[in-house]
């Protein structure tokens, strides 16, 4: 049997991640990165394709005979990336635009769960900036005690979010948004009412029809220890999430993911890629959805893919094809913990560009750690910084606190000038864990 040749489109962890799963796989002959990083440039049957153009990626995956394309990033998924492909009968693993914009627009999101009742926050939707000032001076008014989340429409690479928990702050936000186009278009925000709980992600793979969970995660926005400092793109996640037991997780099937298939399917929106939900679990073990995704997580890709046993390219190949019905995951047993190692001004600056990163070797030869690369280029035999987020360190260990510690030691090799990292990544976890 003729081997796959993959091209998996994006730059990040993420896309390492993806990379290193499809490369190791015993069907799969090579893979193209587009445009990859300095992790996916130094690896073997692996090469960097510097293409950003959906024209352009459509013509190399044509020359190179393409098996299948894999689409990383929300951002090209929302563009339409996949309807390209599409149309040139090009195998491609993603929603198309339409399905995308569950992601793409925060209100077409809302207003979908509103339609079929899923589960969500009370919401409002603002287009001007004086009517939700006005709106906000009502509520405090009435309620200064009252919490708020004031969110962009559109992508705004997992950093779109504003808590609005009195008059200042929901003026400071809603100026950013509107007025200094924080987020791109700036026409229109979402607020939301802030739900009590514990945030936590699950991820499906679907055909269209049929729906295969992930190991649900939990991933670290705030740049800083003790969820302190502004929103990211993820400092940190950890699989699976004892948070989301047996009794949770059939109340997210039930409640969130079986009538979300069943909304798509009734909106025309049937298409086959990752349905990712971030999800509020209230104290009595109540799901909400806080957004949808439309692709895998960055972090949270790093953990369950070094989880997965069950070879990646068969599984999407049969995503693609419409037959994932009757393919089982295989998981390892255990944990998987992920560390971010972001520069030190991420996520308002990036500080500390080109900068030479040491002990990576001495880090990736420790027993069960696996070292995804995000923001880094590759020249001379050596590595060296070009992003905000830069490394994403995996331990993997029979429970969460060895995992957890195995990540840290390997964490503790690396340096480099400017080097930052949470040192709290699933430290709630541990009690979790305990208790579960």
């Amino acid at each position: 049997m003729t081997k796959a040749k993959v091209l998996v489109i994006g730059s990040g962890g993420r896309e390492h991640a993806l990379v290193k799963a499809l490369a190791d796989d015993r069907d799969v002959e090579y893979v193209f990165a587009a445009p990859g990083n300095g992790g996916t440039a130094a690896m073997e049957n692996v090469s960097n394709v510097l293409l950003k153009d959906p024209r352009d990626l459509v013509a190399f995956a044509t020359r190179e005979s393409i098996d299948l394309t894999v689409v990383g990033p929300e951002q090209p998924l929302v563009e339409g990336i996949v309807d390209h492909f599409r149309r040139h009968d090009l195998p491609i693993f993603g929603f198309g635009k339409a399905a995308a914009q569950l992601e793409g627009s925060k209100v077409f999101a809302k207003r979908f769960m509103q339609k079929y009742a899923i589960p969500t926050a009370p919401f409002w939707v603002f287009e001007r900036l004086t009517p939700a000032l006005r709106f906000f001076q009502e509520q405090f008014q009435e309620d200064p005690d009252r919490k708020f989340f004031i969110k962009a429409d559109e992508l705004c690479a997992g950093k779109g979010a504003f808590p609005a928990f009195s008059l200042e702050e929901a003026k400071e936000a809603l100026h950013r948004l509107f007025d200094e186009k924080f987020c791109g278009v700036g026409e229109r925000v979402v607020v939301e009412e802030a739900l009590r709980g514990r945030e936590a992600s699950v991820l499906a793979l679907t055909d269209g029809r049929t729906l295969a969970t992930l190991p649900p995660a939990q991933d670290h926005k705030r740049a800083y220890d003790s969820d302190e400092g502004p929103n990211t793109g993820g400092m940190g996640a950890y699989a699976p999430a004892p948070l989301v037991n047996e009794k949770v997780y059939e109340r997210v099937e039930q409640e969130i993911l079986l009538p979300t298939l069943l909304g798509m399917e009734e909106e025309g929106l049937t298409d086959a890629g990752v349905l990712y939900l971030g999800l509020m679990i209230d104290p009595k073990g109540k799901p909400y959805v806080l957004e949808y995704n439309v692709r895998f997580g960055d972090p949270e890709a790093q953990p369950i893919l070094a989880l997965l046993e069950s070879d990646l390219y068969p599984v999407l190949r049969a995503c693609v094809e419409g037959r994932l019905e009757g393919v089982e995951l295989k998981w390892r047993e255990g944990a998987a913990v992920c560390v971010v190692i972001a520069v030190e001004g991420y996520p308002e600056r990036y500080t500390h560009q080109n900068e030479e990163i040491h002990g990576l070797e001495e880090a990736e030869q420790m027993e069960d750690v696996i070292v995804y690369h995000a923001g880094t280029e590759f020249r001379g035999g050596k590595f060296y910084t070009k992003g905000g987020r830069i490394l994403g360190v995996t331990g993997l260990g029979t429970t969460i606190a060895e995992a957890r510690a195995r990540a840290y030691a390997a964490v503790e090799k690396i340096s480099f000038r400017g080097m930052r990292y949470r040192r709290d990544i699933a430290l709630k976890a541990l009690s979790d864990e305990a208790g579960a």
